[in-house]
């Protein structure tokens, strides 16, 4: 199994909801490709600013594949990226 969390930093407050939105779809997306097991967008309750996500794979190759993938390529990519800081975890489970 592979895990990644992505903690994601909006840049500018008024974009909160509109970037919200692009995850949900991107989300939708990945859920439908071979080998995504969990793909959950999460948003801060205290800040509109913070996002975060939870990824569970199968294998890294898996998530490699993902990144080729429609929800990466046309969505995050090149519509959320350039609007957040971001900062990925590569996690092992621990229980």
């Amino acid at each position: 199994m592979f895990y990644i969390n992505v903690a994601l930093r909006v840049h500018e407050e008024s974009k909160a909801n509109e970037i919200t939105d692009l995850l949900r779809k991107a989300g939708q997306l990945s859920r439908l490709e071979p080998g995504c097991l969990r793909f959950e967008v999460y948003h801060d309750n205290n800040d509109p600013q913070n996002l975060l996500l939870c990824e569970h794979w199968e294998n890294k190759e898996a998530w490699e594949i993902h990144k080729h993938a429609e929800a990466f390529t046309t969505i995050y990519q090149p519509q959320v990226l350039p609007h957040v800081d971001r900062t990925p975890y590569f996690c092992s489970l621990v229980e």
